[in-house]
């Protein structure tokens, strides 16, 4: 059996994208990367995650980006909340963590090499996310050019790939390729500023991403949100509002 490498954050994306490589037939090796965000409900999300779709091996490795800061998520600024849903990806927010995905790719990269797999896979989209530069067609295709230069495997073997089955797919879309491959999202955990009690806030844009997927995929968000206005999470009660959804 093939190998493959499978960046897992504990989101739906990553979620979605192992199940997808291992509908494909590949023996799976998750890498996780703690890399002192805000809280590690997703590390546990991972394991779990890991375990459902059998890996068969996961590495949790910790790097510190939290020392150099500069991002909502690593540092002492306070996460953006209640964006409306047509403004978000028009600017790059500060929940961006500067070359986050260059950083995990490489890593992924020395690993995939170390255990002789020759794709990784990585849950970027290309449509429904936050403006963030290192979720563009045009970074993957950088990436895969670097990862072919710069490696022993690459220039002796088989070529590397970094693999993006979500590029071009909504997060509907994503949600529901997910579940037709069994995924369980109650799983999956997204937001990225959680109350202190673990449930998801229900006002960034993560979260509202994935609040307005689930309603456009007609689906039960299993996630419990922290706020609710007459039993509807409160980011969906705003897009109520404003989209009549």
């Amino acid at each position: 059996m093939s190998r493959a490498i499978i960046l897992l954050s504990g989101g739906l994306d990553s979620a979605t994208t192992a199940a997808i490589a291992k509908s494909e037939g590949y023996e799976l090796f998750a890498l996780t990367i703690d890399y002192g965000q805000r809280h590690k409900i997703e590390i546990e999300s991972a394991k779990k995650i890991a375990d459902h779709v059998g890996t068969a091996q996961h590495i949790i490795m910790p790097i510190d980006l939290h020392l150099f800061g500069g991002s909502s998520l690593t540092g002492g600024m306070e996460v953006p909340k209640d964006v409306p849903l047509e403004q978000i990806g028009q600017t790059i927010p500060n929940t961006y963590v500067p070359a986050r995905n260059t950083v995990f790719l490489a890593l992924a990269l020395a690993y995939a090499e170390s255990v002789g797999a020759h794709k990784i896979y990585i849950g970027i989209s290309g449509v429904d996310y936050s403006g963030y530069p290192d979720c563009r067609p045009e970074f993957l295709q950088a990436f895969n050019s670097l990862a072919n230069l710069a490696t022993k495997s690459g220039i002796e073997s088989a070529s590397f790939s970094v693999e993006a089955p979500l590029l071009s797919l909504s997060k509907r879309e994503t949600i529901l390729r997910g579940l037709a491959l069994g995924v369980d999202f109650s799983l999956t955990f997204t937001c990225y500023d959680p109350l202190p009690g673990g449930k998801s806030c229900g006002r960034c844009e993560s979260c509202q991403l994935r609040i307005n997927a689930f309603r456009e995929a007609s689906v039960p968000d299993p996630v419990e949100y922290a706020e609710y206005l007459d039993g509807t999470p409160r980011g969906c009660f705003l897009q109520i509002i404003r989209y009549k959804c």
